[in-house]
């Protein structure tokens, strides 16, 4: 007589499942702070452009006329940034104009980012998180 082979059972084992279960799960672990990272960093690109993209506007402005424009002459188009995840206020100072500050305020998601605000003078001073001076300033606007 001849006997069968016994068939072996085909698929995962639930130790193997469990294996890979954990290996996703530390992958992920890892990989989506980096990417949130990578995307906030995106966003204060776009945060920093809008600010030059205003002080320029603004240097324009008092090249042709001699004096900062008003708060009430600041474009509105100038006050958003592209991705909407920043709001930029215009801080005019004397009469007439003679300075101002420019600062990138985060809101939504980007909220409670490390670099905070950011800020912008007419001398060309830039500031992050509070501060002018330091290495946040640096970081933050060096990338």
């Amino acid at each position: 007589m001849h006997r069968k082979s016994p068939q072996h059972a085909r698929g995962f084992t639930l130790i193997e499942l469990m294996i890979v279960v954990a290996v996703v799960g530390i992958l992920s672990a890892i990989a989506y702070p980096s990417y949130t990272e990578y995307v906030r960093r995106g966003h204060r690109a776009e945060a920093r452009a809008g600010l030059l993209q205003a002080a320029q506007w603004l240097e324009r402005a008092a090249t042709a006329t001699g004096t900062y424009p008003a708060l009430a002459s600041f474009p509105d188009a100038l006050t958003k940034v592209p991705n909407n995840r920043y709001d930029i206020d215009y801080a005019p100072t004397g009469t007439p104009v003679a300075s101002f500050t420019l600062t990138a305020t985060p809101k939504g998601a980007q909220t409670g980012d490390k670099c905070g605000n950011y800020t912008l003078s007419n001398t060309g001073l830039r500031g992050a998180n509070g501060v002018t001076t330091g290495t946040i300033v640096t970081d933050c606007w060096g990338k």
